[in-house]
C-alpha cells in the first residue's frame, strides 16, 4: 500500500471530490444485524470502501503515475507535461481523409451518436476524419463561431487520438456531471496520433484552452476561446 498511498498524495493537488455521502447510520444498522447477516455485511463492507477508493480516482490506477510522472493518458488524449514545449510552426495539415459533410451523413460515417451541445445549438460545420476500412470514421469535429470553438467526438475505446504539450501542470482535474475531466487552462500543442500510435507532427498545431470528458463511451475534446465555467457549461448541456 505503500506505492498507491505515495501515488495518491502526489495526486491530491489534481483532484476535486465531492462530499461523500453520510453513510453511517446505514453501516450501523447493518452491523446490528443478526451474526450470520453481520458476517455477511462485513465482506460486503470491505467491498464498498474498496469501491469509494476508486470513485475517486481518475479513470484506471495507470492514471495516477502517469499524473504524478507528469503524463497524463484519459479519454483517448496523452496530455504531457513540460518545462517549455515546442511550439508548431507552420499551417498544420488537417486530419487523415478529413472532409466536411452534412450532420446526417457524419451520423451515418461514425460508431458512435452525434451529439451536440444545447448551449450552442446546430454546428456551423460538420467534419469527419480517418475512415477505417469499412468506411466508419474515428473522429467526428463540430465546429463553430467560424471554427474559432470546436468540439471533437471519438469513441472513447479506441486508443490514443490526440497528443498534447503544455507547461506544468497545465493540465487540472475537473468534473462534468459527476465523472472526472480534464481541464487546460491555456494555448498549448496538439496533434493527431494515428491508428498505428505514431504522433503525425505534420498535424501539430497551437490549440486553445481545451476541455477533455469521457460519456457514455465517447470522448469528447471541446476547444475554444473559453473560460473553465464556460466550457464545463457547455459539455453539461451536450444533449
Amino acid at each position: 500500500m505503500d506505492d498507491l498511498e505515495r501515488e495518491l498524495r502526489d495526486l491530491s493537488a489534481w483532484l476535486e471530490t465531492p462530499e461523500p455521502p453520510d453513510v453511517t447510520a446505514r453501516v450501523r444498522a447493518r452491523l446490528a444485524a443478526p451474526a450470520p447477516r453481520r458476517r455477511r455485511w462485513r465482506h460486503l463492507l470491505a467491498g464498498a470502501l474498496a469501491v469509494a477508493v476508486v470513485a475517486v480516482l481518475p479513470p484506471g490506477r495507470a492514471a495516477v503515475a502517469d499524473a504524478a510522472a507528469g503524463l497524463l493518458r484519459f479519454a483517448g488524449i496523452t496530455v504531457a507535461a513540460s518545462p517549455e514545449p515546442t511550439p508548431p510552426t507552420g499551417a498544420a495539415s488537417p486530419l487523415p481523409a478529413q472532409r466536411p459533410v452534412p450532420v446526417a451523413e457524419a451520423q451515418r460515417g461514425v460508431r458512435f451518436p452525434i451529439r451536440t451541445p444545447k448551449m450552442l445549438g446546430p454546428p456551423e460545420r460538420v467534419l469527419v476524419a480517418d475512415p477505417d476500412g469499412e468506411g466508419f470514421h474515428r473522429v467526428a469535429t463540430l465546429l463553430y463561431r467560424g471554427g474559432a470553438l470546436r468540439l471533437d467526438a471519438f469513441d472513447g475505446r479506441l486508443d490514443l487520438v490526440f497528443h498534447k504539450e503544455t507547461t506544468a501542470p497545465g493540465a487540472t482535474w475537473v468534473q462534468v456531471n459527476g465523472d472526472f475531466a480534464v481541464w487546460i487552462d491555456a494555448p498549448h500543442a496538439v496533434s493527431y496520433v494515428d491508428r498505428d500510435g505514431a504522433v503525425r507532427v505534420q498535424t501539430a498545431r497551437l490549440a486553445a484552452s481545451t476541455l477533455i470528458w469521457q460519456e457514455a463511451g465517447v470522448s469528447y475534446r471541446l476547444e475554444g476561446d473559453l473560460t473553465r465555467p464556460e466550457a464545463l457549461e457547455i459539455a453539461r448541456s451536450l444533449g
